[in-house]
């Protein structure tokens, strides 16, 4: 008998369902006589929060999970994995909470930038990797969300229904290649699939996953998808999270001594659940301290990496700092960066490079200016930089600094204190304004509030109405803005004070915002143009913004917020040399691409967001991108856009139409197609040999500078099959080269790619084409194998 067992064994009914669901918002209660810690987890992917938000415990955070699937490269996915697992230990976490594998399906997803790919393989092997690197580190990973939560419009209620062929082909395959890793944990998604709720969807997570797959790990619910007793107990169900309206518990004990739910699928659970936390050093001897690592390395090494250049006219990138005399920044987000995406997968970093900051530093001998062109926020931008001195939070005996001025955590409080200790938070600092005239401040958050500027009460109040739901309060913040005259050089005092009810202070956002007196719409656009026109370059910074990329809603429209198309198509009018950075996590419209001289994708690119650009745009690293999915040029082109839930239901009527798998059957040309990204070099493909089991193929860098490719290969049967995509991705690979250098790469092609479901996997005789390519539109050398 293995020690799994044997301590089974000790356990009695109510200790074993115990075990089952959370204690507490984010762990697993201990049972120390068999020597069980509490197992803790904590949401990921980018960063590890830990059992709370506390800003006096900043997380290292990595580019999104996009970006990371920009790379290409399931070798630097391990190494981010591994960075996380590390992080993880040292907070005391011993299970992380992702990656998410669910597929782009379509770009209004406001949750995109949380998934790797439009493509089932890519998001597999990058998933794989990262997966790989954080269990490495004996922490556990929860692949999510199983299976169809491609977007968050009504996902609580949702009925997602998905053709057989699809779901096998497509939706499930990148958790089917977690497991066949060896993943220790999947997470049920919130919806339903072909009419049951995911975390009561036996054939899927009994049938398929744990029968079929044979997977041995632990199946955990999203926070309060788990809503019945016997359903979930019976439907594949291991942990139901957290303990907060937790079906479980009682009502679980009770279906046993019933009859309803049979002991030995207890067991089956709990077995799971002791397996897991021996593998993660919560059963046994105490793992020793992680080793020391280096976050800020591997963030900005991501970051480079990530960053697709998809446009790049008359070679102006990149740029030649010896050449630069004056250079223009513009837009908000040059200096408020969205390096991470909204909701769970947010984290507090210990510090933020701006765009504007890492290309001063790196242009320390130029004149680097700065316009803001257009603000596409809604919200004012934390109140950030040297003005502010001090910034200090008092939460109950607990105090702490901050920069920028925003406090946010979800469970634990700082300090370890009690939420029931904590009715109020306050915020100081002191205020130096370099500018006079009309300033304006902002409080938002929840809870109530007072704002004190120079000793005056200039706010007092609630911001949300009585009545409102937790998550609501978490994902759809609200603000109160006030206006006030003060004098340059003039220290300003201000305190704002967050009243709580007692109890509540497990969840809190808050934000103190500023915005300086600065020209109107117009007046802003107009200095931009003019700082343009007298600059060598203009290095524009556009994108998305928190309300419209976050967990909890989809996305309107795919147009940039505010008038940011209008301040680039003014700008690149003013010069001629205009590079525009699209700081957006998903597909964004860019109705003046053809208007400028270089496009720059860089996503939600994580703390070193600004050294990273630097980096790119100077030429110190080479742009390692290409797109993990495609970017249309007007929305109507998308084969799949819409979300709209009819009678609770989402029919993927598509099927394995989706994706740059639907634009090809469609004929329609996107502005940037899946697999596209240029470089610093040029490369010639020069042969391809294929069996059926690899394609092996020669390319030679032709340019003058050391480089990268991202060597990718499609197959597709020939003639094309209406029945079957035109082609889909069958592999990549990276591969670097100096100069004249020819190198070789080998390419796997597994077995899946000559099969299709049809009540199960069949391969399908036939003749295929096997196409060496630098995008799914761009094919450089092809052969024909006949299977």
């Amino acid at each position: 008998m293995d020690d799994v067992e044997r301590l089974l064994g000790q356990l009695s009914l109510e200790e074993k369902v115990s075990l089952l669901a959370g204690q507490d918002f984010w762990s697993l209660p201990a049972i120390e006589r068999i020597g069980l810690r509490s197992l803790v987890m904590s949401d990921g992917p980018i960063g590890v929060r830990g059992t709370g938000w506390a800003p006096d415990d900043p997380s290292v955070a990595l580019p999104s999970p996009t970006a990371l699937a920009a790379a290409w490269d399931v070798e630097l996915a391990e190494r981010a994995g591994r960075l996380l697992g590390l992080e993880s230990r040292r907070k005391g976490v011993h299970v992380l909470l992702g990656p998410t594998v669910n597929m782009q399906r379509t770009p209004l997803n406001g949750r995109h930038f949380e998934c790797y790919s439009e493509d089932p393989l890519l998001s597999g092997e990058i998933a794989a990797g990262f997966v790989r690197g954080v269990q490495g580190e004996g922490v556990g990973t929860t692949v999510k969300h199983l299976v169809g939560n491609d977007f968050e419009t009504d996902r609580m209620e949702v009925d997602v229904r998905i053709p057989e062929r699809a779901l096998r082909e497509i939706y499930l395959a990148p958790f089917e290649r977690v497991v066949q890793e060896g993943g220790w944990g999947v997470m049920s998604a919130y919806n339903g699939v072909n009419g049951l709720p995911m975390a009561s969807n036996g054939p899927l997570q009994q049938g398929v996953l744990k029968d079929e797959w044979g997977f041995d790990g632990v199946v955990v619910s999203d926070w309060r998808a788990a809503r019945s007793t016997v359903d979930a107990a019976l439907g594949g169900l291991d942990i139901a999270m957290p303990a907060l309206e937790n079906p479980w518990g009682g009502k679980l004990v009770a279906a046993v001594k019933s009859g309803q739910v049979a002991e030995e699928i207890i067991d089956d659970k709990v077995r799971r659940v002791l397996r897991l936390a021996r593998r993660v050093g919560a059963l046994g001897p105490i793992p020793a301290n992680p080793d020391k690592y280096d976050g800020d390395a591997v963030a900005h090494e991501v970051a480079a990496r990530s960053f697709v250049l998809v446009r790049n006219e008359n070679y102006t990138l990149p740029l030649e700092a010896a050449a630069l005399t004056k250079v223009a920044v513009i837009g908000a987000l040059a200096t408020d960066a969205r390096v991470l995406g909204g909701g769970s997968a947010q984290v507090s970093p210990p510090h933020t490079i701006s765009p504007l900051d890492g290309l001063a530093r790196a242009l320390s001998g130029v004149d680097v200016e700065y316009a803001i062109g257009a603000d596409p926020r809604p919200f004012l931008p934390a109140a950030h930089g040297p003005q502010w001195s001090d910034t200090r939070v008092t939460v109950g005996s607990h105090s702490f600094t901050v920069n920028p001025a925003a406090v946010r955590w979800i469970g634990s409080l700082p300090g370890g204190l009690d939420p029931q200790d904590v009715e109020s938070i306050v915020l100081e600092a002191t205020f130096v304004p370099d500018v006079a005239g009309e300033h304006t401040f902002a409080v938002s958050g929840f809870g109530t509030f007072e704002l004190r500027i120079n000793g005056t009460l200039l706010y007092e109040g609630s911001l949300h109405p009585p009545g409102t739901g937790r998550a609501d309060l978490l994902l759809s913040p609200r603000e109160q803005r006030v206006t006030v005259e003060l004098e340059a050089g003039v220290p300003a005092p201000v305190v704002l004070r967050q009243t709580l009810e007692r109890g509540m202070a497990h969840s809190v956002a808050t934000t103190l915002g500023h915005r300086p007196p600065s020209p109107d719409a117009d007046g802003m656009i107009e200095e931009a143009v003019r700082l343009a026109a007298g600059s060598d370059v203009a290095v524009v910074v556009v994108g998305t913004t928190e309300q419209v990329e976050s967990e909890g809603f989809d996305r309107r429209s795919l147009a940039l917020p505010g008038r940011q198309d209008e301040l680039v198509s003014r700008v690149a009018a003013a010069n001629p040399r205009t590079v525009v950075v699209v700081n957006a996590g998903s597909p964004v419209l860019m109705p003046w691409a053809d208007q400028v001289a270089a496009v720059l994708l860089t996503w939600f690119p994580g703390q070193e967001a600004g050294a990273a650009l630097a980096d790119v745009l100077l030429g110190v690293a080479e742009p390692g991108g290409r797109l993990p999915t495609t970017w249309p040029r007007r929305e109507e082109d998308c084969p799949v856009l819409a979300i709209e839930p009819r009678d609770g239901v989402v029919a993927y009527d598509e099927g394995v139409f989706m994706g740059y798998r639907g634009w090809l059957r469609s004929g329609v040309a996107p502005l940037y197609a899946f697999g596209h990204g240029l470089g610093y070099t040029s490369w010639r493909y020069d042969e391809m040999a294929v069996n059926e089991t690899e394609a092996v193929v020669t390319l030679t860098n032709t340019g003058a500078r050391a480089g990268r490719e991202v060597v990718q290969v499609y197959v597709g049967p020939s003639p094309v099959d209406p029945n079957r995509p035109e082609r889909w991705l069958a592999g990549f690979e990276n591969v670097e080269a100096h100069p004249g250098e020819t190198v070789t790469v080998r390419i796997p092609l597994p077995p899946r790619v000559f099969e299709i479901w049809d009540g199960g996997w069949k391969r399908l005789p036939g003749e295929y084409r096997i196409i060496a390519s630098r995008a799914v539109d761009a094919p450089q050398v092809t052969a024909t194998l006949k299977i």
